[in-house]
């Protein structure tokens, strides 16, 4: 077999291949056993009809084309790797020429990963937030757990803002009730926004036993996104009562003794929180200042391929959880169609270029992936998935994932690599120091951004 490689642009190439007659003896031989298996022929046993047999009643041809479709990929896949290319996707075969006992020639274009050339990253110098925690900051965390301690007592009064009312509610579209349109024995906190739009002012000044009507536009079920006349009867008000600031409650709701102790350990783990912020803050702007620094020409199909997908999952997935629309959502989020294109197109190609600029460093820098660094993400990821470790481990060797999770540890593991390097001042102009542990881990998650355009691209 002789093979040739030719530029189509810095993503696609163009492979001419040339195959000698005899090295396609394997695949005819296959082609006659397994047409052997399908057909009859009287006066043969099956399985035992002879070659010249098989070429006289279905043609010489019928045989030839099994032989090059078992062919082709093998062929294919050994001009690949003689050629030392690392292709993107299925690539587009086209037969030049088949002469019988003579020879096969065929072409394969395909997207390929471009060749990139990392420049010194070291220069690089981003500026982030300041880890700042504020006796503003304690109050209002401390506050959120005084208000998880709230108790409440029903009163014989009108509904009012911050009181816990019990409601049925039943709705209609169209004057016809909905189906899934009745609810009752809902509890709700006036003024906390869960539940539908206008139901506040419906409910504020109303006692038990009393109702009202309004309209609001439903956020789910049947008729999701439909305008409704809702009905909401209060069954009981109860007011919310918070418990005192004092040591008592800190022993309530922690394991201090003191509320000082307890605001203490709140202002560290406000602290801890921002330090996560500001290293995860780091990583994406150094990887940022990275991807300016590199060209990288980006394969109009995977591109493609993988704006398709992130819409896909949108829409089939995390809309289709909360039973909204497309339209509905851009609404929501007060976008137009175009925008969300252009948004979901520039997020595809940041994505396909973080991977291939990850991917480089990570082979200019020899770094690999140890089962320790497997196992640590694997358990982050399961834990995002919602999936117990042992689940999400089946799931990932069943699918046959565990390349694309070796994949996501050693770009996490580069962009550590860069970001270890950079110069990282926060807005007092102070050195940031990050620590190398939470900076790996935290690498590795932001490389996932690119984690379905390396499924693409492998497929």
């Amino acid at each position: 077999m002789k093979s040739a490689v030719e530029t189509l642009n810095p993503t696609r190439v163009r492979l001419t291949v040339e195959v000698p007659f005899e090295e396609l003896k394997d695949s005819l031989d296959a082609a006659y056993k397994k047409i052997n298996q399908q057909v009859t022929v009287k006066g043969f046993r099956k399985g035992k009809i002879p070659a010249r047999v098989i070429d006289q009643r279905f043609g010489r041809g019928a045989v030839l084309e099994e032989a090059v479709n078992d062919a082709l990929p093998k062929f294919y896949t050994e001009a690949v790797n003689e050629a030392e290319l690392s292709p993107l996707g299925q690539p587009e075969v086209d037969i030049t020429e088949l002469k019988d006992g003579e020879t096969l020639n065929f072409t394969a274009e395909v997207d390929v990963r471009p060749a990139l050339e990392i420049p010194d990253y070291s220069g690089i110098e981003v500026e982030v937030d300041a880890v700042e925690v504020t006796d503003e900051d304690v109050e209002k965390s401390v506050e959120q757990l005084r208000e998880r301690f709230a108790s409440t007592s029903p009163v014989e009064r009108a509904a009012e803002d911050g009181d816990v009312v019990t409601i049925d509610l039943e709705a209609k579209v169209d004057g016809e009730v909905l189906e899934d349109g009745i609810a009752n024995g809902v509890s709700y906190t006036i003024g906390s926004g869960e539940l539908l739009d206008g139901i506040d002012d419906a409910v504020k000044g109303l006692s038990a036993g009393e109702d009202a009507t309004f309209t609001s536009e439903l956020k789910g079920g049947s008729a999701a996104g439909r305008e409704a006349e809702v009905t909401v009867k209060v069954t009981q008000v109860a007011a919310r009562e918070l418990p005192e600031l004092d040591d008592d409650f800190a022993q309530l709701a922690s394991e201090f003794d003191t509320l000082e102790e307890l605001k203490a350990d709140s202002r560290k783990r406000l602290a801890n929180m921002k330090q996560f912020d500001q290293a995860t803050q780091a990583q994406e702007r150094v990887l940022e200042k990275l991807l300016e620094l590199v060209e990288v020409p980006v394969p109009e199909k995977l591109l493609e391929d993988e704006i398709n997908t992130r819409k896909h999952n949108l829409e089939h997935h995390q809309l289709g959880q909360m039973g909204l629309t497309l339209d509905k959502y851009l609404e929501i989020q007060g976008k137009t169609a175009e925008e969300f294109e252009t948004e979901t197109r520039e997020a595809a190609v940041k994505g396909i270029k973080t991977q291939f600029v990850l991917d480089e460093l990570v082979k200019k820098e020899n770094l690999n992936v140890n089962q320790e660094e497997l196992t640590e993400h694997l358990m982050r990821r399961a834990a995002s998935s919602g999936m117990s470790p042992d689940q999400f481990a089946q799931a990932v060797v069943e699918g046959g994932q565990v390349p694309l999770l070796v994949g996501e540890v050693a770009r996490g593991k580069a962009l550590a690599v860069v970001v270890e390097a950079a110069t990282v001042k926060d807005t007092n102009g102070e050195i940031v120091n990050l620590d190398d542990e939470e900076e790996e881990t935290e690498a590795a998650e932001a490389s996932e951004t690119s984690e379905t355009s390396e499924e693409n691209a492998e497929g």
